[in-house]
């Protein structure tokens, strides 16, 4: 896409995030490393941009001049330093996406100049892998048009869905903070394995690949989870006795129970 090639576009932090946000971009083709720009205090990750060919500075003044598109991809507590930093050299024709957890778009629109055409974007760890779950909430001053912009240039990430900000913190919980629920529920598996005899490495590798196979076949096979749950229990089988044992230790609630915590709290770093 033309749109997509000429787009000059920074991160200010350099965190994973950044690294997964930025390698998806890059990895479609559409933007060339050349037109990407990322800064950090320090230098400790700037290396692996620098593999890409992605420029770096510790300057967020450079970035933003030398950008349209600004990733906000540093910690909620940040945020108003580094908006603070930078608000006087943002133009009517930057926008500003921010990736904190909690900060509103009130807020940011607060911190930067009025009309400001500013974006909250959630996304997730497996991003890296361009495997990610992202969700976007546009601001006042950005209309249809910059939410199929972003929507277009973070495809390569994975799933991007657009949805009021209401959602965003909800998504944190689900996404955000859900991929570390799965990855103890990956731990607990392989602990199972291990405790009937079976090797802990090779139980871990069963384990990952069992979610990763789960996850592809609801992702991509259409069916509802319960009716993919359902064919894989039979009558008296293995499955069933096992289901029996999860809903014991009552998983189920404390799934629902850990999403609505952790969507909870974002809400209150949003309050604070």
């Amino acid at each position: 896409m033309d749109e997509l090639s000429q787009l000059k576009i920074g991160f200010i932090g350099a965190g994973n995030m950044a690294f997964g946000i930025a390698r998806g971009i890059l990895k479609s083709g559409d933007v060339p490393s050349s037109n990407v720009i990322i800064s950090a205090p320090s230098k400790n990750n700037f290396p692996r941009f620098e593999v890409m060919g992605v420029a770096v500075t510790h300057s967020n003044k450079e970035v933003v001049d030398h950008s349209r598109l600004v990733f906000l991809a540093v910690k909620p507590h940040l945020i108003p330093t580094v908006l603070n930093g930078i608000s006087e050299h943002v133009t009517p024709q930057h926008i500003i996406i921010s990736m904190a957890a909690g900060i509103t778009l009130a807020t940011l629109e607060e911190l930067l100049p009025v009309g400001s055409c500013v974006m909250r974007l959630m996304p997730n760890l497996p991003c890296m892998l361009q495997e990610g779950a992202l969700l976007l909430a546009c601001g006042k001053g950005a209309g249809q048009e910059v939410g199929s912009l972003l929507k277009s240039l973070l495809s390569p990430c994975g799933l991007v869905e657009v949805g009021p900000e209401t959602w965003i913190d909800v998504h944190t919980g689900l996404s955000g903070s859900g991929v570390a629920f799965v990855y103890v529920f990956a731990e607990a598996l392989a602990e199972g394995a291990v405790k009937m005899g079976m090797p802990s490495e090779l139980a871990q590798r069963i384990a990952a690949q069992t979610i990763l196979g789960a996850g592809q076949l609801l992702r991509d096979g259409g069916k509802h989870p319960a009716q993919l749950r359902a064919e894989v229990c039979t009558p008296g089988g293995t499955t069933i006795y096992g289901l029996h044992a999860l809903e014991k230790g009552g998983l189920r609630a404390a799934t629902m129970g850990a999403v609505e915590a952790a969507t909870e709290r974002a809400r209150e770093l949003g309050r604070k």
